[in-house]
């Protein structure tokens, strides 16, 4: 019987038609609806339309930025930006109103340059740089009569009112009681939820992604919990109690990821504590007995310590001075973690400034100035007014940690087409100014949901600033706005693609090469204790083993997210990451692998000749891996020779 024909879609097509799938956040749904659309109906029953265009911009970006979390992040995430933005109006306004055309490209290239650099730090900074364009060619392209700083001012304002309605607003669902931690209570208690989904998948084809998941859950609760504060420790018993939760949560994962590793299957009743957890995290209320596995194995042995303990963190609500953490290293280990902190990266000017300049830095800035100084130059010579547009879609276009490239081109000249029509339908049937302000609005509203795909948010976003621009005095342009975006696609499509001095996948490969050096010292780590006789020393040692390990699994989540953008590309820039898909899959062996020995040795104190050949072979492959991808030889890998010979641990 002849086989039915399948076509197979190229990945940077299938790319662009995925969608993220979730809940509604309704929450955000409710600030999107009291953000933009109330700041810009104050503004013109004032007359004052143009300065309310420019608080309804800044609370549109807040609300692009405005993600699930606690609402400690939640501050950063937006109002880093939001700063970032209110200055790229000042630059653009006393740029465009003091230089002219020539001057005005070059020095918003620079611009370009300096915040596509930036914005290879992280999520946060990227969300900077891209206002801080955006709002640069808004304040040199669009004629408003007020001054900079009055646009900037308002811009701020508008970001502020999210931020207010994020801080006030309780979350659906969440504790009465005490809902200003409830952003932190989903995400401790996510934690073991995957915690539990990772031990019913055990020896299934589904452990490979719900580890994955684990390490998702892991990274959003531990940024969750540690978002900028004014004091260095928690000062309240409510957030006391989520850190230790959250400790508690670390052996835990650790040995559900070394039961994933042996790969034999578990009884369903395994996950049966987790899934306990889980709920006393979200209900406040205690756990209750939990169930205990057969001690049959080492990783078994170390879940059922780590429950036993897991069970002594909830009963006591938290470290205290008068609430020891006991003789055991587990309970000093997590009351360390929740105590001193949760081992996120230190932010270092010097990090900083390596990350800037290193070569992704530099090809991140180098590709963003090219593709935003030539769209300011073309934009400039078609338009003498309202030329804004055309860099601003460029800058939306160009950001490569936000998606591939043609993926983002093509959803966004879908989105733009389809919003300027839906614009267009409503503009002509709509009172004005009544009737845009509405529409504004319930863009604003549909904002949170329409970010999980990029032609969504396109649509949206188009139809709410080509309502804002209508107020602020502008005609209707849809059709104009349709073939300056086509146009912005285009030089975004071409530039992307030129020759680009050094090599290109600088971005993969500096995210590689910190995955590699974090799963070394990981290792490291792991073999020192077995050559002292076991894995852990105590509390000290255990903590800071689990801050190697989630720094470990965290940079190879990063590294990997860096590389499967760079495969969804066309294949002219997805070439210059080839093989680097191979070294992720060593290093997540051999990070799985070093997880698996530490709790091996914490239960025997030694390390068989068996295991210690094992991680001499994934090391080996790593080297060869590196090679074949053509990235530079790793620093001294650690020996896992020597520690079978170390004694029994003692008690």
């Amino acid at each position: 019987m002849p086989r039915p024909f399948r076509t197979v879609l190229p990945l940077w097509l299938t790319h662009a038609l995925r969608a993220q799938r979730g809940p509604v956040p309704w929450n955000a749904v409710l600030r999107g609806v009291l953000a933009a659309g109330p700041l810009l109906a104050v503004a013109v029953l004032v007359g004052r339309e143009s300065l309310g265009v420019m608080a309804a911009l800044g609370a549109m970006f807040a609300g692009i930025n405005d993600r699930p979390g606690s609402r400690r992040v939640a501050v950063h995430r937006i109002g880093v930006p939001g700063l970032a933005g209110a200055a790229g109006l000042v630059v653009g306004t006393y740029a465009g109103e003091g230089f002219g055309a020539v001057p005005l490209t070059l020095v918003l290239t620079a611009l370009g340059l300096l915040a596509g650099a930036v914005s290879a730090v992280g999520p946060v900074a990227s969300g900077a740089g891209t206002q801080l364009l955006v709002a640069a060619a808004i304040g040199a392209g669009m004629p408003l009569p007020e001054p900079g700083w009055q646009r900037a001012l308002f811009f701020l304002a508008g970001a502020g009112w999210l931020i207010v309605l994020r801080l006030a607003l309780p979350t659906p669902g969440a504790m009465a009681s005490d809902f200003r931690f409830d952003g932190e209570r989903a995400g401790v208690a996510g934690v073991y939820d995957a915690i539990a989904e990772l031990l019913a998948a055990v020896g299934g084809e589904q452990a490979g992604s719900r580890r994955a998941a684990l390490t998702a859950a892991l990274d959003h609760a531990q940024d969750t919990l540690a978002g900028p504060r004014l004091r260095r420790y928690a000062s309240s018993a409510a957030e006391r109690r989520l850190r230790a939760q959250y400790a508690a949560a670390l052996p835990l994962a650790e040995a559900a990821t070394a039961l994933a590793w042996a790969g034999e299957a578990l009884p369903a009743r395994t996950g049966e504590g987790p899934r306990r957890l889980a709920v006393a995290v979200r209900t406040g209320e205690p756990c209750g007995p939990l169930p205990a596995p057969a001690r049959t194995v080492p990783g078994l042995r170390a879940l059922d310590d780590a429950l036993l303990h897991a069970a002594e963190a909830f009963d006591r609500g938290g470290p205290g001075p008068q609430r020891a953490a006991g003789s055991h290293p587990l309970g000093r280990g997590a009351e360390q973690t929740a105590r001193k902190g949760l081992h996120l990266r230190p932010l270092r000017v010097s990090a900083l400034l390596r990350t800037v300049t290193g070569t992704g830095g530099r090809e991140y800035g180098f590709r963003v100035a090219l593709c935003y100084g030539a769209s300011v130059a073309v934009a400039q010579a078609l338009h003498h007014v309202h030329w804004y547009w055309l860099p601003a879609t460029a800058v939306f276009l160009v950001k490569p940690d936000l998606g591939p490239l043609v993926s983002r081109v093509l959803n966004r000249a879908a989105g733009t087409v389809l919003g300027a029509l839906v614009f267009a339908g409503f503009a002509a049937v709509l009172p004005r100014p009544e009737g845009l302000i509405a529409l504004v609005a319930i863009s604003g509203a549909l904002i949170p949901v329409a970010t999980r795909h990029f032609a969504a948010q396109t649509a949206t976003v188009t139809v709410l600033v080509l309502a804002l621009v209508m107020v602020g005095g502008e005609p209707e342009a849809s059709w104009g706005r349709i073939g300056e975006t086509l146009l912005a696609c285009a030089i975004v499509l071409v530039v992307g693609h030129l020759p680009a001095p050094g090599q290109r996948g600088g971005n993969v490969r500096a995210r590689l090469a910190a995955a590699t050096d974090a799963a070394h010292a990981y290792l490291t780590h792991v073999l020192s204790g077995a050559d002292g006789g076991g894995a852990h020393g105590g509390g000290a040692d255990l903590a800071a083993r689990w801050a190697l390990r989630r720094e470990a699994y965290r940079t190879l989540a990063e590294a990997r997210a860096a590389i499967d953008r760079s495969s969804a590309e066309l294949p002219t820039l997805a070439r210059h990451t080839e093989g680097t898909d191979d070294v992720a899959a060593t290093l997540e062996r051999l990070v799985d692998t070093t997880t698996a020995y530490a709790v091996h040795l914490d239960d025997t104190g030694r390390l068989t000749p068996r295991h210690t050949e094992r991680l001499a072979t994934l090391l080996d492959e790593l080297v060869d891996r590196r090679e074949r991808a053509g990235l530079a030889a790793s620093p001294a890998r650690p020996s896992p020779a020597g520690p079978s010979q170390a004694g029994p641990r003692g008690a």
